[in-house]
């Protein structure tokens, strides 16, 4: 059983920056593939960028594309999402999920871009 922990969400300015990490426990990350979620008020959960196992590989929604960068580090069974030039429709709450035969969410962390 693998176990997510989000980190890294909080208050910030449009333009500005986060980045959010997400600490997996219980088994090795390295057999996983990995992806961002977020999630606003009122709206369906939308994939945002995903990665596979050995890193080689990503991808992203068109929303985010050239803005956001999904990185992983196995050694450290870390994930990361980079999120630049954020704007007030990135405001949501963002889960990191991995999978193998199942789906693993984390809790959440709320990020909310206003000035």
């Amino acid at each position: 059983q693998l176990q997510l922990v989000e980190s890294g969400g909080g208050l910030v300015q449009p333009g500005g920056s986060l980045r959010l990490s997400c600490a997996t426990s219980g088994r090795g990350l390295h057999d996983y593939g990995v992806g961002w979620f977020r999630q606003a008020p009122g709206k369906e959960r939308e994939p945002l960028a995903c990665i596979s196992s050995s890193g080689a590989s990503t991808n992203y929604a068109d929303s985010v594309k050239g803005r956001f960068t999904i990185s992983r580090d196995n050694a450290k069974n870390m994930m990361y999402l980079q999120m630049n030039s954020l704007k007030p429709e990135d405001t949501a709450v963002y889960y990191c999920r991995a999978t193998m035969r199942a789906n693993y969410w984390g809790q959440g962390t709320q990020v909310t871009v206003s000035s």
